[in-house]
């Protein structure tokens, strides 16, 4: 039975009715599985390139120096171009898909952009798990960004705009819960696969993507179309008014129905969304497309999900402890999430940011003082400053986990209006694929000339982050996502770009 509920929002917003209805749950969590084959695939990279197999027979200078050059500094055993190219190649073929996935998902439809997304996965996961030398594994991690590059685009912006507006927060952050189920899966899959004898069990970790990539594939081709692009697309009120009152369960719609034909006859004047997001009027939310994904990679939690098990064999824990480790990282990560869940609609996107970002602060800058101290070139550091350090990862990971992770989704894809909403979030899929692919690419580098420091590089980027949104990101908790423009009106700083409230009939004008 669906629970009913008023919509209210603050500042005087008009209210929207509705409940949050069976119908809607079972599609966002079919949606939310391009989550998990995002999350698994950060998981696996990172599992199997640790595993020895693996890197015997497709990055044998890797495997060599890792197990006889003793003169080699703990920091620089993987750093390998060739290895990083194996991560890394996922994100540049996601940044270009994201870009194609814009217009697929505001001419066609949400839906069929996300279906593209789980089969290009599909066909990846294949061509990975079957690899026979490393050309056919890039070009499968080729395929993997293209699948990701689709649903990262699609998938944030069918839960935000099929979610009601009081339980927006809610429903979003079940994308990056799922992520942290994927990273958690991938982990249990590689600690068990890497105890096969024989050494083709990085085989089953690569292939097994391929389960994920099935459920949302298949789950797409029965996910209804979310209301905003079936008037976006079809100019059919009748239709999306049938549609949203499925979704939200009641039969009075009106007044969301009336601010989303009105959304769409702004977006149907634009001819390139991608030439009108860098106008004045769209300048705060184009800041934010840009600035929180880029801020998002530059916490370092990426380096956490691809080389976690490297950094703890670095540290001296065995292959198993250090896979071990990872999933104890992963099952923290999972229930950060879920707090977030309960709490971001109730105490708001801000504090959660706020609050991350000090707790990543400080674990980070503890961990590279414990590794600058206790971790020399060569040798091992002490296995109880190695589970300290193991702890504080934890704390880390959790900070992450309840404020940029989720909310690093959540709010670019609540933000933008209907007219440049596809382009917005492309632009903030491919700053993330851009920022994660260099990353990716120098962080086993980075790591071989900074050394610990390298946390001191990431604590120094988690101050600067924490400080911008303490300043110019205002709080966007139940305000409906196409009333969203009145919070940027409201602001200290960006009322000084867009113009105060009351001046949104100028928004028309100059669209007309």
């Amino acid at each position: 039975m669906a629970v009913g509920m008023a919509m209210t929002n603050g500042g005087g917003q008009s209210q929207y009715s509705g409940k949050m209805t069976p119908f809607v749950v079972l599609s966002c969590m079919v949606a939310a599985i391009g989550g998990v084959i995002f999350g698994y695939d950060i998981g696996i990279s990172g599992g199997v390139t640790s595993m020895e197999p693996f890197l015997e027979k497709f990055f044998p200078e890797v495997y060599t120096k890792m197990k006889h050059d003793t003169k080699i500094s703990n920091y620089c055993k993987f750093d390998s171009q060739l290895l990083t190219s194996f991560t890394s190649s996922l994100y540049v073929a996601g940044l270009v898909a994201s870009f194609f996935a814009s217009s697929v998902t505001r001419i066609f439809g949400r839906k069929p952009s996300i279906l593209a997304g789980g089969a290009a996965f599909l066909a990846g996961a294949a061509l990975c798990g079957a690899a026979l030398n490393v050309y056919m594994l890039i070009f499968g991690r080729i395929l993997l960004g293209v699948g990701v590059g689709f649903t990262n685009q699609s998938v944030p912006l069918y839960l935000s705009e099929m979610a009601p507006p009081r339980h927006r927060g809610a429903i979003n952050i079940g994308f990056q819960l799922c992520i942290g189920i994927g990273v958690l899966s991938a982990n249990l899959i590689n600690y068990r696969t890497e105890k096969i004898e024989g050494g083709w069990g990085w085989r089953i970790s690569l292939a097994m993507a391929a389960v994920p990539a099935s459920m949302l594939t298949l789950g797409a081709l029965f996910l209804p179309e979310t209301p905003n692009s079936l008037i976006q697309r079809k100019n059919d009120p009748q239709k999306a008014k049938l549609m949203l009152q499925k979704v939200r369960g009641i039969d009075d719609v009106q007044p969301e129905l009336d601010d989303l034909i009105k959304a769409s006859a702004i977006s149907k004047t634009i001819k390139h969304p991608f030439k009108k997001i860098i106008q004045r009027q769209y300048r705060p939310q184009l800041v934010m497309a840009i600035a929180i994904p880029f801020f998002q990679i530059v916490t370092g939690i990426n380096v956490i999900g691809f080389y976690a098990p490297i950094l703890f064999l670095a540290l001296g824990l065995g292959e198993s402890a250090a896979l071990l480790s990872v999933i104890l990282t992963s099952f923290v990560g999972i229930f950060s999430t879920f707090i977030s869940m309960l709490v971001v609609d109730k105490i708001g996107r801000k504090i959660l940011f706020l609050s991350g970002g000090i707790q990543m602060f400080w674990s980070q800058i503890l961990v590279g003082g414990i590794m600058a101290a206790k971790l020399g070139d060569h040798g091992e550091i002490s296995k109880g400053y190695a589970y300290i350090v193991l702890v504080l990862i934890c704390v880390y990971v959790s900070g992450f986990a309840w404020s940029w992770g989720p909310l690093g989704w959540l709010v670019p894809s609540e933000i933008f209006p209907l007219e440049i909403r596809s382009a917005g979030q492309s632009i903030t899929v491919a700053v993330s694929f851009l920022f994660t692919f260099i990353i990716a690419q120098t962080f086993l580098a980075m790591l071989c000339h900074f050394k610990a420091g390298i946390f001191f590089f990431f604590g120094g980027w988690v101050a600067v982050m924490t400080s911008f949104v303490y300043l110019l990101l205002p709080e966007t908790k139940n305000v409906p996502i196409e009333q969203m423009e009145r919070v940027w009106r409201e602001h200290w700083f960006w009322k000084r770009i867009v113009g105060e409230v009351g001046d949104e009939e100028s928004k028309l004008q100059e669209l007309s």
